[in-house]
């Protein structure tokens, strides 16, 4: 399931971050990869623990959490700290499926890799190339979303940003622990979701509305691990 989360960030605290960013000391993005992603790796990175990139991280994570539709799409039982890079001047990263799982510097805690995110801090019209191009199901998808909005979809999606060959594209990228780690679980339980509050506004006292939601829990408590 490939998810557009829109306005995480307003217009106002995109232009606030860019101009942040645009000051920030970039390293090599190869330092988060692993063996084989290093070799197609070609980008910029916030090191981890770098002051803007824990400022900016921690408002991700408070704007996520208390967001509906990630909490009712990702269930999340963790989410790993949010990174962030810069792509410009032909930097890439071609095809990979990211690790499985992912600890934090210096800390001991795992994150199992259900669900990647990318949220854009660049406008689509401000760099050429840099799509993110995934392939589910359904195909294969480019994707370049506008600044301040999320894309989530399944970590076992073999993905790629394309060169980026004008301008400079900006963007966070973590990734989710759900409390559901099957995908296609995960997708039924947010389109039962979206129906139960669907019919929660357009027919409210309707007495199969206690029903739905019960089947809603049963389902969510035979596949939740926690």
């Amino acid at each position: 399931m490939l998810l557009h989360i829109p306005g995480l960030f307003s217009r106002e605290e995109v232009l606030r971050i860019r101009k942040a960013l645009e000051q920030a000391d970039w390293a090599d993005g190869k330092v988060t990869a692993g063996y084989q992603s290093a070799k197609a790796k070609h980008n910029l990175q916030l090191p981890e623990g770098h002051p803007l990139a824990i400022e900016i991280g921690s408002a991700l994570l408070d704007r996520l959490w208390g967001n509906p539709l990630f909490m009712s799409a990702a269930l999340p039982r963790k989410v790993f700290t949010p990174l962030l890079n810069c792509y410009t001047a032909g930097g890439s990263f071609d095809f990979h499926i990211d690790n499985a799982v992912r600890q934090t510097k210096g800390s001991p805690e795992r994150v199992r890799t259900d669900l990647s995110s990318t949220l854009f801090f660049s406008d689509p019209d401000e760099y050429d190339g840099g799509e993110l191009e995934i392939q589910d199901t359904y195909g294969t998808r480019q994707i370049k979303l506008p600044a301040g909005d999320l894309l989530l979809y399944p970590s076992t999606s073999l993905h790629k940003v394309n060169a980026v060959t004008r301008g400079a594209r900006y963007a966070s990228f973590f990734w989710t622990q759900s409390l559901v780690r099957e995908d296609s679980q995960r997708a039924l339980l947010f389109e039962m979701d979206n129906a139960i509050q669907q019919l929660t506004q357009d027919v409210p006292d309707h007495p199969s509305l206690i029903q739905l939601t019960g089947t809603y829990h049963n389902l969510l408590r035979r596949w939740v691990e926690v």
